[in-house]
């Protein structure tokens, strides 16, 4: 058929009267995560995603909060096949798929504050980034989660070694119940929204969680007692899929890389800023807090640290002792 001037104009026509929808638009990098909206690096996920939709550089940033896109469990493959963006994972919760990644959580290790604003962008963020690379997503941010954590007990403080003894104290993961048992006490792998449950009906004795978490799940209604330890440090990694990543304009990928780097820090202040105020919240509520001296913290790591070590060399034979090297070389 002859294209005639008429039918140039209509199609024209069209083209201009056709909805925004319709034309070219703004790359989005949808982020999956667990974290509730008032959780604090939720709070630092939101504030990134802000920044990045001011800049107009090109990317729009849309942020799923308490696992409204996809759950934990379907935030890596979700990425690494394309399914959406971006997402976010604990260190630790890597398990065997990566074990150095859980080289952070091993008890007063790496809980040094100057030591830990260091660890983006070192030798032992890149290492971890490199073998998420290898499973197929790209690591693009480390977000400071918590190094305060909270032994909980209704009966009497739990402050000297002895005080373990017996006790059955909920567990995290495998890796750091080898502390606990070190130290004498009998974990129980307990969920979180179910420990504070177990506590108030005797099926653990003793509560082992995040200052923060202490406070929002109201620990303070069944426990009496609680000793904040430096006992390690969490971080929440940002991964993105490469192609996605690879497939951005330069002056979008270079707004999202300073928002994270600025996330990065933020989340530093944010996360101490919380637990100091979790801990005096805890005061307020009733409990009877101890925070950890020195002395006590070195008579803990020196019971509960190498059993953990020499747990976590036998889950990362090929890698763990070149992240264990890199994290003690990570000067203050």
């Amino acid at each position: 058929m002859r294209t005639t001037r008429r039918t140039l104009l209509a199609g024209t026509a069209g083209l201009l009267a056709a909805p925004p929808i319709a034309r070219a638009q703004a790359p989005v990098m949808r982020l999956s995560h667990q974290y509730p909206p008032a959780h604090h690096i939720a709070r630092v996920l939101a504030a990134f995603a802000e920044e990045v939709n001011a800049k107009n550089a090109g990317v729009t940033v849309q942020v799923y909060p308490a696992e409204q896109l996809a759950r934990v469990a379907e935030n890596f493959p979700g990425v690494a096949r394309g399914a959406f963006e971006a997402a976010v994972a604990t260190n630790f919760t890597w398990g065997n798929t990566i074990p150095e990644m859980s080289a952070p959580t091993i008890p007063y290790l790496f809980t040094d504050l100057a030591r830990i604003r260091k660890f983006p962008g070192s030798d032992a963020a890149q290492f971890l980034d490199a073998a998420s690379a290898r499973r197929g997503v790209k690591s693009v941010a480390w977000l400071f989660t918590t190094r305060s954590s909270i032994f909980t007990s209704g009966r009497k403080p739990i402050v000297q070694l002895a005080d373990f003894q017996g006790l059955k104290i909920r567990g995290l993961n495998p890796l750091i119940d080898n502390a606990l048992r070190a130290a004498g006490a009998a974990p129980a792998a307990t969920p979180a929204p179910e420990v504070v449950g177990a506590l108030q009906s005797g099926v653990l004795d003793a509560g082992l969680t995040d200052v923060s978490a202490a406070v929002s799940r109201r620990f303070y209604e069944v426990q009496k007692f609680g000793t904040v330890a430096p006992f390690f440090c969490v971080y929440t990694q940002v991964y993105v899929n490469p192609r996605f990543w690879d497939g951005l304009p330069s002056g979008a990928r270079a707004a999202l890389e300073a928002s994270l780097r600025k996330a990065e820090t933020d989340a530093v202040t944010v996360t101490e800023q919380t637990a100091a105020a979790a801990v005096g919240e805890l005061r307020a509520k009733g409990m009877t807090i101890h925070e950890q001296t020195a002395a006590e913290a070195e008579a803990w790591r020196a019971v509960m640290q190498q059993p953990v070590i020499d747990a976590f060399l036998r889950a990362a034979p090929e890698g763990g002792q070149r992240m264990l090297d890199l994290l003690r070389n990570l000067s203050a």
